[in-house]
């Protein structure tokens, strides 16, 4: 089953994912086909094993499919060679995860900073400032992780993420570690900033609540996607 939307700027065709080299045993995908648009907000349902995670490492380049084609505004993402899928992360992509993933010995300022550097960007402590204060951060620049509460590095992740105004960002998970109410806000946070900026977005989610916030459901079940539905009508 393919789904087909105008102008992607995602466009998987015939994925398929085994981690063993013989290709012996279960695909984690099983010949996968998708298609985003520019600006869409997703929200990528699935039980534990069923290949949504394994999807979403693909998009992102940091894992390699066994067949298949993975195309982002039209480049071939296995064309590019490790070094080139490195510098596509760093620079057009933005990725948030559920337990955070920010360097402990870094200040909520220098774990945004950071990822403007890796981008190759002009170094901007403005920028990254902004990105914090668009979280509700400020005063919270110069705070270690620990001296921060979940929320608070979730917000750092999603200012991290962003800060380099990526074309696409990828969400796993992104309020597994928290509870409901500061989920909640985060996907409220996150959203809205992907709206602002005409982030297309991706979100990986076990929390029936993502539906609400997205413009497509995708359904994945024994690494294919079963089911793509339109849920503008619930969204806030």
């Amino acid at each position: 089953m393919v789904f087909l939307v105008m102008q992607p700027v995602i466009r998987v065709t015939d994925l398929w994912k085994y981690y063993s080299d013989d290709e012996q045993g279960e695909p984690a995908l099983r010949g996968t086909n998708l298609e985003v648009a520019a600006g869409d907000i997703v929200a990528l349902f699935g039980k534990s094993g069923s290949g949504k995670t394994t999807l979403l490492n693909l998009l992102a380049g940091l894992d390699r499919p066994t067949r298949g084609r993975i195309e982002i505004e039209g480049q071939d993402l296995e064309a590019l060679g490790e070094r080139g899928r490195t510098r596509f992360r760093r620079n057009r992509l933005g990725f948030v995860f559920q337990f955070f993933n920010l360097l402990p010995t870094l200040t909520a300022f220098e774990n945004v900073f950071l990822s403007l550097e890796l981008a190759g960007r002009h170094p901007d402590h403005a920028a990254a400032r902004t990105a914090l204060a668009s979280v509700g951060l400020t005063g919270k620049e110069d705070r270690y992780p620990h001296e921060l509460s979940g929320g608070e590095q979730q917000r750092v992740a999603i200012a991290r993420a962003l800060v380099k105004k990526p074309s696409i960002t990828l969400a796993d998970e992104p309020t597994g570690n928290l509870d409901t109410h500061t989920g909640t806000h985060i996907l409220d946070l996150l959203v809205d900033q992907c709206r602002q900026t005409q982030t297309t977005l991706i979100m990986v989610s076990h929390a029936m609540i993502t539906c609400q916030y997205a413009k497509r459901i995708l359904q994945m079940e024994d690494g294919v996607v079963m089911e793509d539905r339109s849920c503008e009508a619930s969204g806030p």
